[in-house]
Parts: structure tokens; C-alpha cells; sequence
């Protein structure tokens, strides 16, 4: 790769454009007086560029080409293995399969599931792959041995009954009902992600219908405008003129900010409420949607409707969302069967 930089002079008025070969590991610089081209370093004083610096100027391209949320992953995938660094600088070179492996290790003694383990893995991976691609380093295969793949996740759905006690729930402060309530609207909106109930805006609903753009995929949705959700949306003093929920309150100014702010609330509060009402597994705002998929597909839903409503790309997708929940059904009518050969006196 080659840079091209410009420094001026202030002492000298004048101006130096230096040449930087990182493939030759050379610079070369021309001045206004001369006119003639000169080494101005040698191999051995020019700074190797490292691994951190490498990717930070990723995540800056990736903020500026509007990739925010991309961005926020390399971010936080940057912090984690910087801490497992403990801020050390890392050249290309040193950049090996025992570190990645000592890297995977310092994680699992952390408690970080197999699923995030692979998640900054594979960030690490397609930064350390674009510095090769770049000539910045010459690949030596450091991820052969760590694991980049998908482990099966535990189940998220929520049951008819524990849907109904959320539903119920007499909350203890205004973040608890808020929590409650947005977790409720995206049920009722067939799971609708967050980011996206945190952009509706009241212009979205028109003759009964609430319309909507997903910002994960693009797909353009439509959701009948129900009681329940008027309800929710009427328990709430209108912040602004814009959005339909109480999640942005400033129009135009640090909205993705706010959101994720008001999501970690929300997700931390949930967690709560969940454990006072003792539902089994970690509630978040996501379970609204594995829960909707979970009770269509239990009241004989068709998996191509299903599909529909959550806007997914395929059916194929739609099965793999749904495995865990046909593993639950198949246990409890393998129970059922079972049940018919004991005797009436068991």
C-alpha cells in the first residue's frame, strides 16, 4: 500500500510531501526548495503499523460510510480483545494461531458463551484478512483453531401462560410498565426488533394498518393496528410530533443513542420482571419474537405464514427459527403417547 502525506513547515514556510511504500517498508520525501526526491527514513525508523490502529481506522471507514451498527461491533469486539491484550501493542507478525487460542481461552474463563466467542472471532478474522488483502500481513491461518461457528442456542420461546403473566404484571415503577409495555408491543407487532419500534412513526399508521420498513433487511411489512396496541400507545404522553413510541425523544439529534439507551433499560428491567414472575428463561425484548413464532406454531400456523410475518427471507430460515420449538412439541406428544399405555389405574 502507498500513502502520500503533506507536512507544512511553519519555521521554514515550506512544505515536505513524503512517500510511504508499506510493501518496500520504505519512505521516500520531496521539498518545495529542491524539488528532488530523498530517502528521509530508513526501513528500520519507520513505525509498523499495528493491529489496533489497523482496526480502528476500520471502524472509523465504517462510521463514515453510515455502517453505525457495524461499527458498534467491531467496537466492542476491539474492546474485548484489547483487554485480553491488556493494551499491548500487536504487530501483523506476531499475530498467531497460539494467541487466538490463548485469545478463545481467556474467554471461555470468562463465562462468554460459545456463540460470542465466535461472534468476535469472526470480526477478528475479517480484519485480520483485509490487513493481508492490504499487504499489511501475510496470512499464517491464526484462526485454524479457534471456533467460528454457530452453536445450537437455548431455547427462548415463552409459553400462552407465561405471555399472559407479562401481560398481567402490575409493575413496580414507570421503567418496569415501560419495560412491560414495549416488550407487549412487540409481541402483539408479530416481534417486531426494537430498532424499529423505536423509528415508527405516527404517519406510519394509516387506515388501520401499521406500516413499516425493517431496518435489518429492508423488507417492507404491514401489521393490522390493534386495540392492544392503541392502548399501549395512549398510556404514553406524546414526547414529540414524530415517533409513535416513548423511546426517542429528540428528533434529529443522538436518536440511535437514545435508543440503545432506553433499550438497555428496558432489556435490564425485563430481566427483573422476569424473575419475579420465576419464568425459566432470561427475558429480553427479543424473546417477544421467538414467543410469537413459538404459539403460531403451536396453534397449527402454517410455517410459510409464519414466515411471512416475521419477515423472514425464506421458509428455510423460518425452520431453523422454528427447530426448538418442534423438539418441544415432539417431547410433549411423545409424553402423550406414553401416557396411553398406562394402565387407568397409574
Amino acid at each position: 500500500m502507498k500513502i502520500e502525506l503533506t507536512i507544512n513547515i511553519p519555521t521554514s514556510q515550506e512544505s515536505v510531501k513524503i512517500f510511504v511504500d508499506s510493501e518496500k517498508n520504505e519512505a521516500r520525501c520531496i521539498t518545495d526548495n529542491t524539488k528532488e526526491e530523498g530517502t528521509c527514513a530508513s526501513s528500520a525508523t519507520i513505525e509498523k503499523q499495528s493491529f489496533q490502529d489497523f482496526m480502528e481506522v476500520l471502524i472509523k471507514e465504517k462510521k463514515q460510510n453510515g455502517r453505525q451498527r457495524t461499527a458498534e461491533t467491531y467496537r466492542t469486539t476491539f474492546h474485548s480483545f484489547n483487554r485480553f491484550l491488556k493494551s499491548k501493542t500487536l504487530l501483523f507478525e506476531d499475530f498467531n494461531d497460539s494467541l487466538m487460542i490463548n485469545y478463545q481461552e481467556y474467554l471461555k474463563s470468562n463465562k462468554v458463551c460459545w456463540n460470542t466467542i465466535s461472534f468476535y472471532m469472526r470480526i477478528l478474522k475479517a480484519t485480520y484478512l483485509r490487513a493481508v488483502r492490504q499487504k499489511l500481513a501475510t496470512d499464517n491461518h491464526p484462526f485454524e483453531h479457534v471456533y467460528t461457528g454457530m452453536a445450537k442456542t437455548q431455547k427462548r420461546a415463552l409459553s400462552q401462560q407465561d405471555i399472559r403473566k407479562i401481560k398481567d404484571y402490575i409493575p413496580g415503577n414507570k421503567q418496569e410498565q415501560l419495560a412491560r409495555d414495549l416488550f407487549l408491543f412487540s409481541f402483539y407487532t408479530r416481534g417486531m426488533a426494537f430498532v424499529d419500534m423505536a423509528y415508527l412513526k405516527k404517519s406510519d399508521i394509516n387506515n388501520g394498518i401499521l406500516y413499516y420498513s425493517r431496518k435489518k433487511t429492508g423488507q417492507n411489512l404491514s401489521v393490522k393496528w390493534e386495540p392492544a396496541m392503541q392502548q399501549i400507545v395512549d398510556s404514553y404522553e406524546a414526547f414529540n410530533d414524530t415517533y409513535l413510541l416513548p423511546i426517542i425523544h429528540t428528533v434529529g439529534k443522538g436518536e440511535r443513542n437514545q435508543y440503545r439507551h432506553v433499550q438497555y433499560i428496558v432489556n435490564k428491567n425485563l430481566v427483573t420482571i422476569g424473575i419475579r414472575l420465576s419464568i425459566q428463561q432470561k427475558l429480553t425484548l427479543y424473546v417477544a419474537r421467538h414467543s410469537w413464532a413459538s404459539i403460531a406454531k403451536s396453534i397449527d400456523i402454517p410455517v410459510s405464514v409464519i414466515s411471512e410475518a416475521l419477515g423472514h427471507s425464506s421458509e428455510n430460515m423460518t425452520k431453523v427459527y422454528l427447530k426448538s420449538i418442534d423438539e418441544t412439541r415432539i417431547h410433549n406428544e411423545n409424553e402423550r403417547i406414553i401416557n396411553l399405555l398406562k394402565d387407568k389405574k397409574d
